[in-house]
């Protein structure tokens, strides 16, 4: 006779406050509820502020993403003013979010994900002393390499935008400091030291190497061809996690979505997607089917299990409401994430949404041989560098080249009007929507790539993507739910900048 158990799985090494629960049967999950334990707020700290005020305020979101959320608040405003940015300054914002992208793939990778494999759950692995050594967390010889490279590149962001985190560089209209050459210079040759390594301690091989792996065939060929890439990063977690059966878990709902990102400057070498508009790709990829255009106005937040006011189905972010509403008297609410659909649809956003959503070759044949498993996830994350870094020294030199064109257009004083700024932040898909009315800040809503992975429950029951992939994960010791873990780091959770909450008697409640 099969028993059936709930259990509460609160994870650590997550962005933020994580409480996960899980219903097992003969150890295998069967239903899963994930519960974000912070209210943010930020939208209704924003209304009634100075247009703007969201340069300021949204950037301290998050301390891991906040290029993002500022190049998001002022694309928003962009709209808003009707201007069009220069050349050099969609260079410079591009140039600055990259790199926060390429900080934190390989941080989250290694300092996140790959620690699980230092465990002692994974003693009898033939690679666990090799993990250990490398992966311990604080202690692991490449979780240290890896905090001063990371560190080293976020001096790009201090030098073309003041400081990191929480920069406010970007304005409507451009970017608020022209970098002289030196400083473009000093920028390349950071770049440059960073992809060296990257190349060379993260690949095992040349970014070129990498590109001409174009199909699951090929990864299997390239893992086998020399020690320099098997003992990489990318070729260590291809091997331990195959050993381990991780490529079998993590599937979730497979529908995708990116927002799309990275316009391109006119004039420029760099080549992109989405009719050479962008060099990250936008769409929406349902289950087995074909790339669709994305399309803004088929987003909408779901709150039927979220401990907000209820509305029927889901509104759309420029009619949407964030009413803070927990009772504790409801059990079908149980977070305070909302539930982001796209055209009804739970949706995953990150890199492996956006290598699938551009058509990938190699990503979309690993999702054909083994679907959105958890490896493939992480896989993406690792290697997305690969296809920035190029760009980025691309655009530094055409800046360094063009040093008298402008980096802002002016603008009028922001009276009236709706905006949004969409963007793929390192976790996927970011948007903000904005509405100003009198000079003030009427509505402001964000939705984070976190509420799309993460999200609860909507109106129609439909679980959240990674609820979703956790369903069929084998736990072979709740007291150490390993293999739980794997699933959800692997969406790269980011819950932070919020308030925790507290019991009636006002302790904390476990988190």
């Amino acid at each position: 006779m099969s028993k059936r158990i709930i259990r509460d799985i609160p994870l650590n090494r997550v962005e933020g406050d994580l409480e996960i629960r899980v219903e097992l049967e003969n150890n295998r999950v069967v239903d899963a509820w994930s519960s974000g334990t912070m209210f943010r707020g930020f939208e209704n700290i924003l209304v009634g502020r100075g247009a703007l005020d969201g340069l300021v305020i949204t950037p301290r979101v998050c301390g891991i993403c906040s290029t993002t959320h500022l190049m998001a608040a002022a694309k928003a405003l962009d709209q808003i003013a009707a201007v069009e940015l220069p050349d050099n300054a969609i260079r410079l914002r591009n140039v600055t979010l990259m790199v926060e992208h390429c900080q934190s793939d390989v941080r989250q990778s290694v300092l996140m994900f790959l620690p699980d494999f230092s465990t002692t759950f994974y003693s009898a692995h033939p690679l666990y002393a090799e993990a250990v050594k490398r992966y311990a967390p604080l202690a692991g010889e490449r979780c240290i390499d890896v905090v001063r490279q990371t560190k080293t590149i976020l001096e790009i962001i201090a030098i073309l935008g003041g400081q990191w985190p929480h920069s406010s560089f970007m304005v409507p209209g451009g970017v608020s400091y022209v970098p002289p050459l030196s400083e473009l210079n000093q920028c390349r040759h950071i770049l440059k030291n960073y992809r060296q390594w990257y190349e060379k301690t993260v690949l095992g091989c040349s970014l070129q190497r990498w590109e001409s792996v174009q199909s699951a065939a090929d990864l299997d060929a390239w893992l086998g061809e020399n020690a320099a890439q098997r003992e990489g990063d990318v070729g260590f977690l291809l091997r331990f996690a195959r050993e381990a059966g991780l490529h079998t878990l993590g599937q979730g709902h497979g529908h995708f979505l990116s927002y799309g990102s990275l316009e391109l400057p006119g004039d420029s070498a760099v080549l992109g997607n989405c009719a050479g508009k962008q060099l990250v790709a936008s769409g929406f990829v349902a289950k087995g089917g074909e790339t669709q255009a994305f399309d803004q106005t088929l987003v909408a937040e779901h709150v039927a299990a979220s401990w907000y006011a209820d509305y029927e189905g889901g509104k759309h972010p420029f009619e949407g409401e964030t009413v803070p509403n927990a009772t504790g008297a409801d059990g079908k609410k149980y977070s305070w994430s909302k539930a982001p659909r796209y055209a009804g649809l739970p949706a995953e956003t990150g890199p492996l949404a956006e290598r699938i959503v551009a058509g990938d070759p190699l990503f979309c044949d690993l999702l054909k041989r083994d679907g959105a498993n958890l490896l493939t996830r992480q896989l993406a994350r690792l290697t997305r560098p690969a296809t920035l870094l190029p760009a980025m020294e691309t655009w530094l030199a055409e800046m360094a080249a063009q040093p008298d064109q402008p980096y802002y257009a002016p603008v009028p004083p922001l009276k009236d009007g709706r905006g949004f700024g969409l963007v793929e932040a390192a976790r996927g898909a970011l948007g903000h929507w904005v509405e100003i009315r009198d000079g003030k800040i009427a509505r402001y809503q964000i939705v984070t790539p976190t509420a799309w992975n993460g999200s609860p429950r909507d109106h129609a029951g439909m679980r959240g993507p990674w609820e979703e992939a956790l369903i069929g994960t084998p736990i072979a010791d709740i007291d150490n739910p390993v293999e739980a873990g794997h699933v959800i780091r692997s969406f790269d959770p980011c819950l932070v900048c919020t308030v925790h909450v507290v019991g009636a008697d006002e302790t904390p409640l476990r988190c």
